[in-house]
């Protein structure tokens, strides 16, 4: 989890403690979510509309990924439970290697990877990983009354 997403959700908590009894703020973590802006599907959509290359950062990468519709009924839901402060994990499922979902949209497309559109792998960014912590390594995650939806641990909490 990057440092301006850690410190978004430390003042989430710190207004949560300063919450009138009525109030709640808490936070929400997810994955990817198909079709959004700067999601990955129209960025291999338009490689492959001008015959590629597909442009994949790494042969190993894997991201989480849920549909819009999905994320938005979660995060509502997330934000309905009765624990102000907390953050929440979203049941993201598997993650899914960014290579085969390339690959996938390349033969949905009506052609063959490798063949007729190349994938090419840019390499990581600075900062960049392969994959994707929706948990720091000091935390853990117990149930919430949402068989989907998980409250964060945190050494404080």
């Amino acid at each position: 989890m990057g440092a301006s997403k850690r410190i978004a959700e430390m003042i989430v908590r710190n207004i949560a403690s300063k919450a009138a009894p009525w109030q709640s703020f808490v936070s929400v973590r997810f994955g990817n979510v198909l079709g959004s802006r700067g999601s990955v599907i129209p960025i291999f959509k338009r490689q492959i509309a001008v015959g590629g290359p597909v442009t994949v950062t790494h042969p190993e990468m894997k991201r989480y990924f849920m549909t819009i519709p999905e994320a938005a009924q979660l995060v509502l839901e997330a934000a309905a439970l009765p624990y102000n402060g907390k953050v929440y994990v979203l049941g993201m499922g598997e993650p899914v290697m960014i290579k085969n979902l390339a690959e996938d949209l390349i033969k949905l497309s009506g052609f063959t990877p490798y063949e007729d559109i190349d994938i090419v792998y840019t390499g990581l960014r600075p900062g960049e990983k392969l994959f994707e912590e929706l948990l720091m390594a000091e935390e853990g995650t117990v149930p919430s009354p949402h068989e989907k939806i998980f409250k964060a641990k945190s050494k404080r909490h």
